[in-house]
């Protein structure tokens, strides 16, 4: 029989357990820009979870090499025992039917952009393509704490020193948008 993926493991296991699968050392990640240019970092590599608002609601940090498909499942377990909510919205970098198909049985729509890897890249439907432009607020968030909050540069080492660096500054950006709710 063949061996189950990575995601197809994640779906059957608690989030604790997938949460130790996650690698943690500091390491070489690689990414391409919006200009598609290749960008090489030695670090981690942190992943956010936002709701409408800017509400930064989970965040995990993992090794920069990880891919971000393999973060997914273990985000949306947290997200979901936190608050209840309706759309998991991502880039293509999420695309895959194991993901969609977690979220789907969580009652949840899942927003994930198509990655044309073999073909034509599937569009959304008009009100899902609505819905998607609120992905720009995790992008956001992502900014806020690399530019304002000093995720960009850290002079600390280790992962839990650089966890809690990062959750210092998510802290503070999630002060804001809890400030105009309440005022």
């Amino acid at each position: 029989p063949k061996e189950p993926t990575v995601l197809e493991r994640q779906v059957t296991q608690p989030v604790e357990q997938n949460l130790k699968g996650l690698p943690m050392a500091c390491d070489f990640g690689t990414k391409k820009n919006s200009k598609g240019v290749k960008e090489t970092w030695v670090g981690y590599k942190r992943h956010i979870s936002t709701t409408d608002g800017d509400l930064p609601v989970s965040a995990l940090l993992t090794s920069a090499s990880l891919y971000d498909s393999q973060v997914a499942i273990p985000l949306m377990q947290i997200t979901s025992a936190r608050i209840p909510y309706g759309y998991d919205l991502a880039d293509a970098a999420y695309c895959s039917e194991v993901i969609r198909e977690a979220s789907r049985s969580q009652g949840r729509v899942p927003l994930i952009d198509h990655h044309p890897r073999a073909g034509k890249k599937r569009p959304f439907e008009p009100h899902e393509a609505e819905r998607y432009k609120i992905r720009s607020q995790v992008e956001r968030t992502h900014s806020l704490l690399k530019d304002a909050q000093g995720g960009r540069q850290i002079r600390v080492r280790g992962a839990p020193k650089v966890y809690t660096h990062l959750m210092f500054g998510i802290l503070v950006i999630a002060a804001e948008p809890i400030m105009r709710l309440l005022s």
